[in-house]
């Protein structure tokens, strides 16, 4: 790649990642300028941590000699991500917005502006390796940091955007990055790292949904049609869920604990179940909306593995492609709380076929019973 001339452009966040991301590009002879992006409106409530992780973007930038911009993507956050996060619970599911952020802002917005800059790319501190040729022109895969690997959330970015973007931290060890930082005297090498959805942040889940969204109150049942309890609303929940159902102990009721295993939109309720591991809990296939593929799509079944959360381990799975450009996966074993709403991502290897959002689940009892 052509290092001279035009400048490239690395999204700072205020944070260790994104700094020693900078730093190796420089190093590498790139001309690197940094843009640090608002993408949330900021408050007072004492959780935003915006301003200050502005201040540590200009931090780093001072400590590399580079120059940095600022720009505030809010608006297009709030109609691209944040609009659609709340339908999603409105309607009982629950969505994952850090894909949608990734797709519509930092590589759909924010890579235009990128572009405006004069920049010849974009780069970012995310745990992923970009192979760059080939019949697509990028290839993703998984970090060589297995525990920090980030494809997940990146699987849903068009190849012609990941194909103008650098990630320079997807054969390092975050251990490495951090000393790299240290090193190299950036203020920022022991910042924790930051955790949660985006724009909540480290505030409480339901305080913060109960600002947008109106409370819905109904049962809570057992899979029998005990009344357990009252739950606020459908979109405050997501399945697996143990803590806030204030379920107390039941005469003649193990002595275990309750997890949501499914939600009745029709009844507005909440099915709960006693167990980590009961089989209401429990899918062995699912169905998606309409495939993402960063490969060549398939049209024949074929052997993979499949993530349905972001941290968990790959699991086995037969993927049945279907002529609408559904998806059916059938997981060599059963797998816990499979959430609506969320994403199910394919691969080969390390490498990161694409994936959709999934829309339903068959739970093993289910197909037992049909069988």
């Amino acid at each position: 790649m052509n290092k001279s001339g035009s400048p490239i452009i690395v999204g700072l966040s205020g944070g260790v990642d994104s700094a020693v991301a900078a730093l190796l590009l420089k190093e590498q002879g790139w001309a690197v300028q940094g843009l640090f992006m608002s993408n949330w409106e900021e408050d007072d409530d004492g959780y935003c941590t915006a301003a200050q992780d502005f201040q540590d973007a200009r931090a780093v930038a001072r400590e590399l000699d580079i120059p940095l911009h600022r720009v505030s993507f809010a608006a297009e956050y709030k109609a691209r991500v944040f609009e659609y996060f709340l339908t999603e619970q409105r309607a009982g599911r629950t969505p994952n917005p850090d894909v949608l952020c990734n797709r519509e802002i930092k590589f759909g917005v924010a890579l235009r502006y990128v572009r405006r800059l004069g920049a010849s790319h974009f780069a970012t501190g995310h745990y992923a390796r970009l192979i760059h040729g080939g019949p697509k022109g990028v290839e993703l895969h998984k970090a060589l940091d297995g525990s920090k690997d980030q494809s997940y959330f990146l699987h849903a970015v068009a190849t012609e955007h990941l194909s103008q973007t650098l990630m320079p931290l997807g054969e390092i060890e975050k251990s490495a990055v951090r000393e790299r930082a240290r090193r190299a005297g950036l203020p920022v090498y022991d910042k924790p790292d930051s955790t949660g959805i985006c724009f909540i942040g480290e505030r409480p889940f339901r305080q913060f949904l109960g600002q947008f969204l109106e409370q819905r109150p109904g049962p809570i049942e057992s899979p029998e049609g005990e009344v357990l309890g009252t739950h606020q609303g459908l979109a405050f929940y997501t399945l697996g869920q143990r803590e806030g159902l204030h379920i107390g102990g039941r005469r003649g009721r193990l002595d275990q604990p309750w997890y949501l295993a499914a939600k009745d939109g029709a009844r507005n309720a909440l099915i709960v179940v006693q167990g980590h591991d009961h089989p209401l809990l429990r899918s062995s296939s699912l169905t998606t909306g309409a495939m993402h593929w960063l490969s060549d799509p398939r049209a024949a079944p074929f052997r993979c593995t499949v993530k349905v959360r972001y941290r968990q381990v790959d699991q086995a799975a037969t993927f049945e492609p279907n002529g609408d450009g559904t998806a059916r996966i059938v997981f060599d074993a059963p797998q816990r709380a499979v959430t609506p709403g969320q994403y199910a991502v394919a691969y080969e290897n390390y490498r990161c076929l694409g994936g959709a959002v999934i829309e339903s689940v068959h739970s093993s009892s289910e197909q037992q019973a049909a069988a």
